[in-house]
């Protein structure tokens, strides 16, 4: 149970800024979440990483040297949005930047749209997303596999890359070669209970225990009566151990984390039975880990992280290590930050130039048209995502939009060329919408203005460069194709029309639109296949996509203003 708060709404931030006065020698806020409160040695890579909050102390306990440079930390068991990530990756500074997250949707979308973004700021940024979980997919389908308390361990290993000097290339070597021998399986008690609620998000019958959970409040996998201690060691080491490719005898970083709701000595109990069961199966676990690292708002439970040491792996392991919630070894004193982080959400305004800052014009007027069209048609989109979705598509959307146009004004009265009016509409669109719309229409927005720049007038040919980079980003963000019912289905068609155009994109616009509007029409004829929406299969059918929908009508409405915009529309 989470008792003490004030108000839910803002309990994430306020136990961000507890934690944050809490350890002043170890971090420093900023926009979006917290970096380290010593400098950064110049050229290395920082390493970012970051989550929902409800986990203490991972995420912003794992920011030192030694581990993470700092951590963006969205609402509890929410994913931080794009806008945030890139905030604390711009304020980590380093030569380049390695994104580390565990594999969940939101947290895939919105660290890879941060990516996309900071990339088209010039800055070089990898993403790295853990699949520990056993228990979430089968071998063979190891990358849909969740993020859990595994993360510790791999976020040691890459932050001992980085510390070392490193570059980015290797950073993100170790990372992947962690992710692919990291296995870990849970087990709960009992639920954990958000702040505000009135129960638990799931329940345990007395005498029974979940396995296979996720530090998401996500029941268990399976349930099975409660063993001893003995009996969940040996059920934990058994699952970690079942894929032997990934364990071959020899070293291992164990982790043997409590949820939360489970006492230290309870866990020394089960780990000298798994320290045992490790040692017959020939593995010899250095400097293992012991205690909460990943836990779940209090929940009652366990999970056990194991990661096999080759050579490279087990000096990175053994490296130092000094962050608020794991301190091993010791660094020399380092001077501690100076530069301001009041405003770290985005680069200063460059001005374009007169062509560029002349198209930026047009650009704001186009978000206003998009704000009104998905204004009026809030409410329809809301039914249509309500079929097989949780019926928020239209009011994210119309949040989206509205944030999004303030943004390119904003960005356009202060000089800016098209492409920085449309980088900064990406980003207040993504953080604003929320959610795996906010994302995808983020990462278009951007892709689009990254290819537009700040310097060139908008040609036909260039604008349809452009849109092809903005369907091809959401298509990559998204994992989606079309056929798969999404917002791609009407997008595809619309970027392959306006790329035949060449120089002549008018007449193609409008051929264009009429395509996505068909196109959009047409997936109430099949079922779901990506989104939140594929979990409900069939249930869709008759329906057309909310996302599809959506993107239809606003490039239709957009079409009519390109066209007849003074000096004679797009040359």
């Amino acid at each position: 149970m989470t008792t003490l708060h004030d108000g839910a709404a803002g309990y994430a931030a306020d136990a961000l800024s507890g934690f944050v006065a809490a350890h002043p020698r170890d971090v420093r806020a900023v926009r979006g979440g917290v970096v380290r409160a010593s400098s950064t040695p110049p050229g290395q890579v920082a390493v970012v990483i970051g989550g929902g909050s409800g986990h203490h102390p991972a995420f912003a306990g794992w920011v030192g040297p030694g581990m993470a440079h700092g951590a963006a930390c969205g609402n509890v068991f929410a994913s931080p949005s794009a806008a945030q990530v890139c905030s604390v990756a711009r304020a980590a500074g380093g030569s380049g930047v390695l994104l580390g997250f565990g594999n969940y949707a939101g947290d895939v979308l919105h660290f890879g749209l941060a990516a996309e973004q900071l990339r088209a700021e010039g800055i070089d940024a990898r993403v790295l997303a853990v699949v520990d979980d056993v228990a979430s997919a089968p071998p063979e389908q190891a990358g849909l596999r969740r993020g859990i308390a595994g993360d510790l361990l791999v976020f040691k290993l890459v932050g001992a890359a980085a510390e070392r000097g490193m570059g980015l290339d290797d950073v993100e070597r170790i990372g992947r070669r962690a992710v692919e021998v990291t296995r870990s399986l849970g087990v709960a008690f009992s639920g954990c209970t958000l702040p505000g609620a009135a129960a638990p998000l799931f329940e345990v019958p007395p005498g029974r225990m979940a396995l296979g959970l996720g530090v998401h409040g996500e029941p268990g996998l399976s349930e099975h009566p409660l063993g001893s201690a003995t009996e969940v060691a040996d059920r934990l080491v058994d699952g970690v151990l079942a894929e032997p490719a990934a364990v071959r005898g020899g070293r291992v970083a164990v982790l043997l984390n409590g949820m939360g709701g489970i006492g230290g000595e309870e866990l020394f109990v089960v780990y000298g039975r798994i320290a045992r069961r490790l040692a017959g199966a020939g593995l010899e676990p250095v400097d293992p880990v012991v205690g909460a690292q990943m836990s779940s708002l209090g929940m009652s439970g366990l999970s056990l992280s194991v990661t096999p040491l080759d050579d490279e792996l087990a000096e990175l392991w053994a490296d130092p290590v000094d962050t608020p919630a794991w301190r091993r070894g010791g660094f020399p004193a380092r001077p501690a930050r100076t530069d301001d982080l009041g405003d770290t959400g985005a680069p200063p305004v460059a001005a374009g130039s007169a062509e560029s800052h002349r198209d930026a014009a047009l650009v704001v007027t186009a978000f206003e048209i998009a704000r009104d069209v998905l204004a009026e048609h809030e409410e329809r989109l809301g039914r249509l995502d309500a079929v097989a979705g949780d019926g928020d598509h239209g009011l994210g959307m119309r949040r989206g939009s509205l944030a999004a146009a303030e943004a390119a004004e904003t960005a356009r009265a202060a000089g800016a060329g098209a492409g920085t009016v449309l980088a900064r509409a990406a980003a207040a669109w993504s953080e604003s919408a929320g959610g795996t719309s906010g994302a995808l229409w983020g990462g278009a927005i951007s892709a689009f203005g990254s290819t537009l720049g700040d310097q060139d007038a908008v040609t036909g040919p260039l604008l349809g460069t452009a849109i092809g980079r903005a369907v091809d980003a959401v298509a990559r963000l998204g994992g989606a194709a079309p056929g798969d019912k999404t917002m791609v289905d009407a997008a595809a068609p619309f970027a392959e029309l306006v790329a035949r155009a060449g120089a002549a994109p008018a007449e193609a616009l409008v051929r264009a639109a009429e395509a996505a509007t068909t196109a959009a029409a047409a997936t109430a004829d099949i079922p779901a296949r990506r989104g939140r929406a594929r979990t409900h299969g069939d249930r869709s059918l008759g329906t057309p996509d909310p996302g599809a929908t959506s993107f239809a009508l606003v490039v239709t409405a957009l079409t009519a203003t390109l066209n007849t915009t003074p000096p004679g529309g797009i040359r």
